[in-house]
């Protein structure tokens, strides 16, 4: 190859890359509705989709914004894990134009982006869906929460479930919930004791939920 050669082939892998660039930065962030519990099945197809109709340069970035967990299980112990911030969602950043909304609306499981719906002007149903992309604040708003959030605490027991206490002075006593302090590990039910409804403190691990 030529010098001329080589120093053309730079000069178009420069501007390739300068219109790469561009689009990137009018690309926006959208919210797409999917089935439920398909979010990370989507991302997965919608990944491959991209690569398959080579929209790369369009559709930039797919999240499943998530906040961290913690499941405190009947013994005490905690399970740590993720929650998704927006069940039922994903996030796309793209560049919005006819080829590259076909490919994320027909992908398997997708029910439609998030935007202003236009009514039918005959008959019944739904209209046709104008995307329209979140603003800057919001985008910022949900990946600060789901970055710094604190754990959520979570536990199987809920305010009105009826229980067993397996140790301690009230052992085989039955009651029902009347507060959750996951924070705590404990929880607050009511005891019938000596023929009265009296409120008592326990740990997680000292009761078992009656099914």
């Amino acid at each position: 190859m030529s010098f001329a050669d080589e120093r053309s082939q730079e000069i178009q892998e420069s501007q390739e890359l300068e219109q790469q660039q561009e689009k990137a930065k009018a690309a926006r962030w959208y919210a797409v509705q999917v089935a439920s519990g398909c979010e990370k099945r989507v991302k997965t197809n919608l990944e491959q989709r991209i690569r398959s109709f080579d929209v790369g340069d369009r559709i930039i970035q797919i999240e499943i914004p998530k906040t961290p967990t913690v499941k405190v299980r009947k013994d005490g112990s905690r399970q740590h894990g993720e929650e998704k911030v927006f069940p039922g969602y994903i996030l796309v950043k793209m560049v919005m134009d006819d080829e590259a909304w076909q490919v994320v609306k027909n992908t398997p499981n997708v029910i439609n982006f998030v935007g202003a719906e236009q009514k039918r002007r005959y008959g019944r149903g739904r209209g046709h869906v104008t995307p329209v992309p979140l603003s800057l604040t919001e985008v910022e708003r949900i990946f600060k929460q789901a970055q710094e959030q604190e754990p959520v605490v979570k536990i199987d027991m809920e305010v009105g479930d009826k229980i067993v206490v397996l140790s301690g002075p009230f052992k085989d006593f039955q009651g029902e919930v009347i507060e959750v302090s996951p924070e705590r590990s404990k929880l607050k039910v009511l005891l019938s004791i000596f023929g009265r409804d009296t409120p008592v403190e326990l740990e997680f691990n000292q009761i078992e939920k009656q099914s």
